[in-house]
């Protein structure tokens, strides 16, 4: 029987979050939905951060009741045995960076959202945790105890991420052994899941080898199985399909994506030139089937879908840059 590999595309968040021409909470409702029907295992949805800090994502509660409404969200279903069940729907995640952002997620739940998944993020860089959410590691740790515990008693699933396992455009090169340790610290607090972030995608194949071995010395190997390690890989210098192929062989069997590689970390960028985006979810697919994978836990994500979404998700990026050049260019004397 052939393999399967988990596929958790991040592109309504991660990779419309830096964008910065307004995208309209029908578009994003639209993106969600044409990814549930290409079969993917999990679509990472929205982020309950501050809309001063991230206004992209400040419609986070508007979105996922317009999820609810038309019947897409449903519990999370991930079905490790390979079969497909009747009514199959992905799991929904989102981001909560702290505490009152557990507050709006919680009045959801209550609301009747079944979020299948919640997030909590810190880095393995203490410069790049203090610029990306004004703390330092151990602080941001401690912000996720009451985040944790409170999803705990909701029943709902907690991934932590952990960024920069690769490098830090302000640190330089970040050694595995400090992945480890923050990973550790992270298991410690109870998360069931940890995704490593090649945040500004620098690895290489053997970087991404050595870290792994690092984060599965230190954790153990049943964070290997079922799922509890994802990759997350940014595809700036074109690696990224070769660091998918590193992390199958060291045991990894889940990885995020974003459709049409949205995405891109603002501090991978230059003057003139924006950072490419996450790994594309087409690419992730054929390196899997390549390496003699299956993508997709419960069925094979149908490649006709996903081409639709990502045309969809293009268009609406294409569109909205070029509303916010307009607007910049005409704000100007």
């Amino acid at each position: 029987m052939v393999e399967r590999v988990r596929i958790t595309d991040v592109s309504p968040r991660d990779g419309l979050q830096n964008e910065p021409g307004a995208i309209s909470t029908a578009d994003k409702l639209k993106l969600v939905e044409l990814l549930c029907v290409s079969g993917v295992d999990e679509v990472e949805v929205t982020s309950f951060v501050s809309a001063r800090w991230v206004p992209q994502l400040g419609d986070a509660a508007e979105l996922l009741r317009g999820i609810a409404s038309v019947g897409l969200l449903s519990p999370a279903r991930e079905d490790r045995g390979g079969g497909e069940s009747a009514g199959w729907r992905p799991v929904l995640s989102a981001l909560v960076p702290n505490d009152k952002g557990m507050d709006a997620a919680a009045e959801l739940i209550g609301e009747g959202v079944p979020l299948g998944k919640l997030s909590v993020f810190t880095a393995a860089s203490e410069a790049f945790c203090q610029r990306n959410i004004n703390a330092d590691i151990a602080q941001s740790l401690e912000r996720f105890v009451p985040v944790i515990a409170r999803c705990k008693v909701l029943g709902v699933p907690v991934r932590g991420y952990v960024s920069c396992v690769i490098a830090c455009p302000f640190e330089g090169p970040i050694a595995p052994a400090q992945v480890a340790s923050v990973c550790e610290r992270l298991a410690a607090l109870g998360v069931d899941e940890i995704d490593l972030g090649d945040t500004i995608g620098a690895g290489t194949p053997e970087m991404t080898g050595a870290m792994l071995s690092a984060v599965v010395g230190a954790l153990g190997p049943r964070w290997l199985t079922p799922l509890r390690l994802t990759l997350h890989l940014h595809d700036t210098f074109g690696q990224a399909s070769a660091c998918v192929r590193a992390a199958l062989a060291a045991g990894v069997r889940s990885f995020d994506s974003s459709v049409a590689g949205l995405g891109g970390c603002p501090y991978a960028s230059v003057p003139g030139r924006r950072a490419p985006g996450n790994i594309a979810t087409a690419l992730l697919m054929r390196t899997l089937r390549e390496e003699g994978f299956a993508p997709g836990l419960s069925a094979d994500v149908d490649d006709g879908a996903l081409e639709e979404a990502g045309a969809f998700a293009a268009g609406v990026v294409a569109r909205a840059r070029a509303t916010a050049s307009q607007s910049s260019a005409g704000g100007t004397s």
